[in-house]
Order: structure tokens, then sequence, then C-alpha cells
């Protein structure tokens, strides 16, 4: 935001100099960029932050001067003296479309002369960077730049039928700007329009064939208020940014709309004159009044670590506009003071009790506050959510994992297609947030793909990451249910990813449940290869799934090297945490080992074969390892393959004998046999 230092003077006496102001400023939360001579004017350009829409007017920071140096705000009250004839006999105006813009106000001048600015508002103007057009443009242009609300003039001969129609655009409706350019525009966005066709783009830009030219006797003023997100939508789709729509994007005070249309009125008719009809067509004229919120002194000396005055913080507030109703003391005297502030309409950055406090600070200043200010602060309880993300990765980069940061928007990609959570078809954004990357993500999958395929053009080839954020699944009412999950992409060895899921549910819900509630299958998905992949169930849901890439999604990213990959889902997870370590004896008795080569059918799985050995041994069995498998078609046959693995055993209440290991196996062997006609092959 520039800001003419003799400008500024309008509204405001500043004893002091520019640079000491605008230190002033930087230490209140109006950054100092830099200050330029322009014909012998200071020009200060300062940074304003989003939420202080009521500063890019200079009336808005003539308003944080005169709170810094307790000073009178000069605010100007237009004076108009209009004709008889009512406005509402040549203009009508429709709101068709109130839920991107609330109100809309507008006025007629009859017979202005429209030419060159006078030199005073050529100056201005210039000396902020604004070009002069004509004096109707200019005045326009003056008034957003004095106040922060953009205006709008039109030819009013090119209204047709004397009608203002705000409406949504018809879908690929085309609109020719004032910058001569054409535009498609959507059913998103906000259009004036007159009996007949679309005249401007709401809250952007004007359009061609209503524009101020020096052929123009009668103008139309709009003053209106627009919905933040409606016109940054538009401005991000087209494009198109103008220094109305900067202001639209950061929220306009409603209630100033009819003065802002008086002051731009008042100014046409000083440098172009004409006559200005009575009254105002006015669309939606509302209440403005913001709700109290309750300021207790205690709270003041808690968060900031000082006393402040309670008349002190009072004053602060009401110079800055607020209104403070119901002031009385407490139960505990001074300081239990407590009253209800009503913040102004034009500061929608202060809602909550804590904003008030910060106006308080930084205009008492935060020098006012010593280093060694005791702030009483109290610990935070972990979440059940931080507890169980602690783990979740310490497993991930103790297994060697690096974890990394991706946007949730990914482009249409061969990887594109891996949804193992759902097969309803990905949502898009409307508009694209990031430059070809529309669709959310339905798997973090093709986020660490690309972050792999970055890594190799940076001849990092063998990159292993994760990353922990959300999935977003379709749902029927068009918004998507967000599933919180973390995301591997590790070797080809598909081990290296089963194994990290297994010690994260090993380490999160304990072994008992790892072992008794935990079911696996192997998915059949077209992106994961034939028999290369694994999913674990709790209850019949998919909790976690991992598989080794198909060559063809290999081959069309051209990763160099094949990857297994895999996702869990830390939501379910959460559900089943064992949060709370528990304490289990130290058993001092001895492990029996015992190693067993069987051979077995090929279609014989693992899971199924480690759960009959498990429940056969009984209560001694306390792992079933898995060491081999290798074939041996020439001893064995064709379909066989030999499975080499180890039991082991142990009592909890005295030292096992040989005897009932010895037991306990020929228990194992026989239940094999029986299951899946397995035989023993002696171990040399």
């Amino acid at each position: 935001m520039l800001v003419s230092w003799e400008w500024l003077s309008d509204y405001v006496d500043i004893p002091i100099g520019h640079d000491e102001m605008a230190t002033r400023w930087a230490l209140t939360g109006l950054n100092h960029e830099s200050t330029v001579m322009v014909d012998g004017i200071p020009i200060v350009d300062l940074e304003i932050t989003s939420n202080r829409g009521d500063c890019l007017g200079h009336i808005g920071i003539a308003r944080e001067a005169s709170v810094l140096l307790n000073t009178e705000l000069r605010y100007p009250a237009p004076q108009l003296k209009p004709v008889a004839e009512s406005v509402t006999k040549s203009l009508s105006i429709e709101n068709q479309f109130a839920a991107a813009c609330p109100r809309y106000i507008g006025r007629l001048i009859k017979g202005v002369k429209v030419g060159p600015s006078p030199d005073w508002l050529k100056k201005r103007l210039e000396s902020i960077g604004v070009k002069s057009i004509n004096n109707v443009v200019d005045a326009t242009n003056y008034v957003m730049f004095e106040c922060g609300q953009p205006l709008h003039a039109f030819d009013f001969a090119r209204i047709r039928g004397g009608k203002i129609i705000v409406r949504p655009a018809v879908e690929k409706e085309n609109f020719v700007a004032i910058d001569h350019r054409t535009y498609q525009l959507d059913s998103q966005m906000v259009v004036i329009a007159d009996a007949e066709r679309a005249v401007a783009l709401g809250g952007v830009m004007g359009g061609v064939d209503s524009e101020v030219s020096e052929s123009t006797v009668d103008v139309l003023i709009e003053a209106a208020e627009f919905v933040p997100l409606s016109i940054r939508r538009t401005a991000r789709k087209l494009k198109l940014h103008s220094p109305s729509s900067y202001r639209y994007e950061r929220r306009v005070d409603g209630a100033q709309l009819d003065w802002a249309s008086q002051r731009c009125c008042e100014v046409i008719l000083q440098i172009a004159g004409g006559q200005l009809l009575a009254g105002s067509v006015d669309t939606g004229a509302g209440n403005y009044v913001r709700s109290p919120i309750q300021l207790r002194a205690t709270k003041i000396s808690s968060v900031l670590g000082i006393e402040v005055p309670w008349e002190r913080s009072l004053d602060i507030l009401v110079r800055l506009g607020c209104t403070v109703e119901h002031d009385e003391p407490g139960v505990d005297g001074d300081t239990g003071f407590r009253a209800q502030v009503v913040p102004p309409s034009y500061r929608a950055d202060l809602s909550r009790e804590i904003d008030l406090i910060e106006e308080i600070a930084r205009i008492h200043g935060y020098e006012q506050i010593p280093e060694d200010a005791s702030v009483p602060l109290v610990s935070s309880t972990r979440r059940p959510k931080d507890i169980m993300m602690q783990t979740v990765r310490a497993v991930a980069c103790a297994a060697g994992l690096d974890e990394t940061l991706t946007p949730s928007l990914i482009s249409k990609s061969p990887t594109s297609v891996i949804s193992p959570w759902t097969s309803d078809e990905t949502l898009s954004t409307m508009v694209p947030l990031l430059e070809g990357a529309s669709l959310l993500r339905r798997s973090l999958i093709p986020s660490l793909i690309a972050a792999r395929l970055y890594n190799q053009s940076q001849s990092n080839r063998d990159s292993q990451l994760f990353e922990t954020a959300n999935a977003y699944l379709p749902q029927n009412n068009g918004l998507p249910r967000e599933q919180f999950h973390i995301g591997v992409i590790g070797p080809a060895d598909l081990r290296y990813v089963v194994g990290v899921f297994e010690e994260i549910l090993h380490r999160v819900c304990g072994p008992d449940f790892a072992n008794s509630r935990i079911t696996k299958s192997q998915p059949d998905w077209g992106y994961i290869a034939s028999h290369a992949g694994v999913a674990w169930h709790v209850d019949g849901q998919m909790i976690a799934w991992a598989g080794q890439l198909h060559r063809s999604i290999v081959d069309a990213v051209k990763l160099d090297i094949a990857a297994s990959v895999g996702e869990l889902n830390l939501d379910l997870l959460l559900s089943h945490a064992r949060l709370v370590p528990q304490l289990q004896p130290i058993i001092p008795f001895p492990t029996v080992e015992r190693d067993l080569n069987l051979i077995v059918d090929e279609p014989v799985q693992w899971q199924s074969l480690s759960t009959t050995i498990q429940n056969a041994a009984g209560p001694l069995c306390i792992k079933v390892a898995f060491r081999e498998i290798y074939r041996d078609t020439k001893k064995d046959g064709d379909g066989k393959k030999r499975v080499l693995l180890s039991i082991h055993l142990r009592s909890s209440t005295e030292t096992l004998t040989s005897e009932r290991a010895d037991a306990a196996i020929e228990s194992v062997l026989e239940a094999c046999k029986a299951q899946f006609q397995a035989t023993l092959l002696p171990v040399k």
C-alpha cells in the first residue's frame, strides 16, 4: 500500500517525521517496505497483512496514526445537494445473486462533462502509481484509495433498459473487459448486467461496452459488497487481478458502502459538474453491528505479563473505533474490571478477547513488555494421536525412511489410478491451485512416486520415503472424507514395506492384537504386480496394504528402479491403539528353538501355515519365524516348495523339558499333515 504523506495530512496531523512515523507503523504491524520522494512528497510503502483490509486506504492508515499519536482523525462528511428528481424513476436494480453480492448501491448523476482531471487529483493518483484516465474514473479511484472501498462508474446511456441485474454468469459466457480482452466465465462468477448483457465482472473489472468516455453525459455510480471467496476465485481463475479485486478479497466494510457512494458523487460533482438525482437504489442494507466481546483486566495481565492500566486499555480500543459497553469492576477490585467491547464494522479481524488484547499490546507498545516478563504457562497434554504418531515416525525413521511433505493435489497421470481405498471417481478442484494439478488424491502413493521421480532427476535414484497426510475419499454429498494415512515408497523388496507396517502394528497395538485380530489377504489390483501384494484387515476392514508396483506403472512414469509401496490407515489404527505401555513380567526360563523344514503344496500361504502351527503348539509357542523358502523339483516334484521356519517354545512357570517340547512339535507336524498334507524334511 503506497501512502502519500501529503494526502494523509488531509485526515490527521502528524507532528513527527515520515521516517519516525514509518518506524512506529512497523512496530505495530504495518511493516515499512520503503520510502521514496515523488515531486518532493514522501511516498511510504507499507505492507498490509491480509487481515487488515481496513488499512487499504489512506483513511485507515490515518486512523492508525491518530491512535498511535493520540491525535484527532478528520473524517470527510460528504455535502450533497441532489435535485428533486428521484433516481428510482430512471434506475432499477435487481440482485439475483445475494450469496455472492450481499449489497449493491446505485446513484445517478446527469449532465456531467467528462474530461481531464484537475492537477491536484492527477498529482495525487500518479504519486501512488495510478494513471489518470479522466475526471470521472479518477474520482472513483481517488475514493477507493482514500477509504479502501472500490467503486465503478458506468456510462448510463449504455445501460440498456435503465436496469442493473446482479446475477451469476452463464456457463461459458464471454465477457469483454476494459482491457479489451475476452474472458470466458462460469456460473460461480458474479456479473453486473443490464437488461440484455453483462456490463461488468463484479468486484474485478468493468466492461468495455459501458466504460465512461468523453461522450458520456449521465453516470451511474456503483458501490457494492462482494463475498471475498467469490472474488478471489474469479480473479485467480481468469488471472485477472485489479486494485478492486485485491480489496474485495480482503473484505470491505459494508457499513461504509453508502458513505463511499456519496463521497464519490461529491468528488465527481466538484470536478465534472452535473446533477445528482435524489436518493439511491440500495438492494441489501443490513445490520452491521457486531456482537460484543467480553474483555477482562485479569486476562490482559496474564497474557501480556504486565499491568496495562484499565483506562488506558479501554482508551486504546475506543480510539481504534470500538464501543465499550457495561464497563464495571469485579469482585476483586481493580484487577476484576471487565467490559463488553463491540468492534467496529471495518475490523472483521476482531472476534475474540485475545484479538482485543493484541490490539492493546501493539498500541501500548511491545517495547513496554520487558524481556523477563513472567507469563504463566501450562504445559499441554499430548493427544492420543500425538502419542501414536511419535511411535509411527520413530519406526519409519528407524527403518531408514526419510519423511517428505507433498501437495494434496495431483495431476492426471498413470499413477492417479492407484486407489485401494475407494473405487469412486477422483474429486477435482474447480480452480487448479497448482499448475497442472487439480485432482484430490485418493491415496498418498501418487505423491510419493512423484517425490521419488524428483529425487531421481537429482541423481538420487534410490530414495526411500514416507509421508503422513490425508487422502481424500469421494462421498455422495460432493465433499471428500479425509482419511489420515502413512504412505511408504521403498525398494523393490516387498518385505521392506511389510516389515515397517508390521512393526508399527506391533508397537502401537501390541503383539496380542497383531496376532489375534489381524487377518491378511492378497489384493488383486492392476497397479500391483501379480502375487506381490498383501492387505491387512481388522474386523473385515482394511487397515493397511503393501505391494510391488506393477511394471506398467514403473515404465509409464519412467522410474529407474522398481519400487514397493504401501499405506496404513492411521485413523483406524488410532481406534485400536494401546497408548499406555503394558508391563509384562520377565520370564527367567530359557527358550527352546526348533527348526522345521516342511514340504508343502505351492498354493499354501505363510499366514495359514503359521496360524495352524501357532494353534497346534498351544500356549508354549511364543513365536513362529519364517526363515526361507526354496524349490527342488527334482527331489520334491512339480507344484511343491520347501518352507524353512523356526518355532520358539517357552514355559512361563518352569524350564521346558525336551519331552514337552517334542510333544508340542509332534502336535504341529500332525496338524500340518492333516491341514496341508505337509511332510517333514530333516534338517542336515
